[in-house]
Formats: structure tokens, sequence, C-alpha cells
């Protein structure tokens, strides 16, 4: 695919994709010029997990090479019910910001096979689902981004077994047993999105399909009585995640996050 791919820094899961790239009115900076493309990537997680989802946008502030990046301070991105008959679900027992904490460990760059990279944006929130029915289920979710490889940890509260899931899925899903309980690896293809540049100003956004997200649902306890943990990776250079990796990342990850259950 051609452009540049901005590794700047990355926005959270739920934000919406934007460039970087500036220009100088004496002429382009080193490196980029009045047609620059920034690309960013969206991966489309399904219906099972709740629609489109921004994994990396671009902004112009540089990220600071010292040390790596931190979880940002929490925000909730859930909007309160308008009616006072509505049911709001939360996840049990978990923040988007606790997700966040519990993925950007400093030794999540060597889980994924990486170990000279670092953190670069960490970041977790919680977004809002509404029913039919008036119900409104909130799920927490955390991002965090290296240079090679971005991870998304989200957890949901639903009544859907991880069992139930791999066969909705269908052929395409691979059944797994993960700490000891049901779990279901599947794949989905990511979109990448142009931003072309002209004086430093965004025009107009084109979208291709880019590479594959790698996703590992599992059921929150060994009995799946519903609700799960989900992890997924995918490549910033859209080549094939390691699946080796995904299964690292959630075997070392998971057990800290609070509201698994360690029966």
């Amino acid at each position: 695919m051609d452009g540049e791919f901005d590794r700047s820094a990355t926005g959270s899961a739920t934000g919406s994709a934007t460039g970087s790239a500036t220009g100088s009115k004496a002429g382009p900076e080193k490196g980029m010029n009045a047609g620059a493309q920034v690309v960013a990537a969206v991966v489309l997680v399904g219906g099972l997990a709740g629609g489109m989802w921004v994994m990396a946008t671009a902004s112009g502030q540089e990220v600071e090479e010292s040390k790596p990046a931190a979880c940002s301070p929490p925000h909730d991105d859930a909007r309160p019910p308008r009616h006072a008959a509505s049911k709001r679900v939360a996840s049990k027992h978990v923040s988007g910001a606790q997700l966040c904490t519990a993925l950007n460990r400093s030794d999540l760059p060597e889980l994924l096979g990486t170990p000279a990279e670092r953190a670069e944006t960490a970041d977790g929130s919680e977004s809002t689902t509404k029913l039919a029915g008036g119900t409104e289920i909130v799920t927490p979710e955390a991002k965090v981004t290296l240079k090679t490889y971005s991870v998304q940890l989200s957890a949901s509260s639903d009544d859907l077994s991880v069992a139930r899931t791999a066969d909705l899925l269908g052929n395409t899903a691979e059944k797994r047993t993960v700490l000891g309980r049901p779990a279901v690896l599947s794949s989905d293809r990511t979109i990448a999105i142009r931003f072309n540049f002209e004086g430093g100003k965004p025009g107009k956004a084109d979208t291709a399909p880019g590479g594959i997200a790698r996703r590992l649902q599992v059921a929150r306890n060994a009995k799946d009585g519903g609700g799960s943990f989900e992890v997924v990776v995918w490549r910033e250079d859209e080549g094939m995640p390691d699946d080796a990796a995904l299964l690292r990342v959630a075997e070392k990850v998971l057990p800290t996050v609070p509201g698994w259950d360690a029966g």
C-alpha cells in the first residue's frame, strides 16, 4: 500500500481517525511533500462484539522517546440513560482504565516478540451500546500501540457464551481452551484509511482493504455462562499477526484483570 504510516501517536479505540502531518508555508518538512499521505488502520470487529472500531489515528504530537507511554487519564465515552426507565448494565468489576493498566505491562513488547520496542500510546475507555428494549450495555476497552503491533483488550458481560459465539462465527473460527476455559480464535480484515494533505491541510480520505487482525475471545469462567474477555492484535505494517504472540499476551494479561474468575 502506498503512502507512509504516521507513527507519531494513536488515539483510543472509540475515537475518530485524524491525520497528523503538518506542512510549512516555507516548504514541506523533511520526508514530506505537499501530497503526503498518512495511513490509519481500522479493524472491523464482527457484529457479535460490536461494529467498527477505529484502531489507529494520528496527531501532530511527537512521541516521547525516553520511556514507554503510560495509560492516559480515564475517560468515559458512555452516556447516561436519557430516560429513567432505561437500564444501564456495566461490565462486571472492570473499567477501561483498569484494562489499560493490565494490558500496558512492562513485558508486553517481549510477549509480542518485539522486545526492543516500547508502548507508544496507551488508553482505556468505556463505550455504550443501546439494545432494542432500551437497555444500555457499557463495554470497557483498552488499547496499547507499539511500532509493530497494536493490541486491544475489552470485556463483555452479555449472556452470550463463547461456545455459542464460536458456532455463530462458523468454520473460520478455531475453538481453543485458554487458561482452562473455552476460547475462540478468529480473524477480521482491517480497513486502511489514507489521509491526503495539501499545504498542511487534510484533504479527502480514501479507504482500501488493509491487513488482518486476530481476535481471541475467552470465557469469563470455566462454566462459560456468558460474557468474555477479548484480546485483538494487528500489525501496523499490515503483515499477518503471530498467533503465538496473541496467546502469550492473553495468558499473561487476563489473570491480572479485575473480574477474572481464577476458579
